[in-house]
């Protein structure tokens, strides 16, 4: 098993959703972003912490630094799940490649169909396959 199933594994089988993770190489840092309904509290990060700390153990995952957190209010979307949760929020995105000239687009969450995100801009509707959607983001209003 490969280090994000793992991970996955162990964060889906503690209530939570993996949101995202990251390794730095250099630093053999890894870390976890980690939410749920509810969100997330200092505790559920240490719990988290914990669990994945003795499952690498056993496993022999070989790292220095472990951090676990919350995504943050401007949450990365990587998933289908994601883009349909947070429907009808405002989100920020960028493609592989242009889609009619363009490859950063802002607009409202307007679901997704037969494998493409609906994205309501200002001024135009945009179809965005989801293979070719590079970074998301949730934009954070106050």
């Amino acid at each position: 098993m490969g280090q994000a199933e793992l991970i996955e594994q162990t964060v889906t089988g503690l209530g939570y959703e993996l949101v995202d993770f990251e390794t730095s190489p250099r630093s053999r840092l890894l870390r976890v972003f980690i939410d749920s309904p509810k969100g997330i509290t200092i505790d559920d990060c240490a719990s988290v912490s914990n669990q994945l700390t003795r499952v690498f153990a056993v496993e022999n995952v070989d790292y220095d630094r472990l951090e676990v957190s919350s995504p943050g209010l401007d949450r990365p979307l990587k998933k289908q799940a994601d883009f349909e949760r947070f429907a009808g929020q405002e989100a920020q995105l960028r493609t592989r490649l242009p889609v009619n000239g363009q490859r950063n687009f802002t607009g409202i969450l307007a679901g997704v169909r037969d494998g493409v995100l609906h994205l309501q801009g200002a001024d135009a509707a945009y179809q965005l396959p989801l293979e070719q959607i590079d970074k998301a983001r949730l934009v954070v209003k106050f």
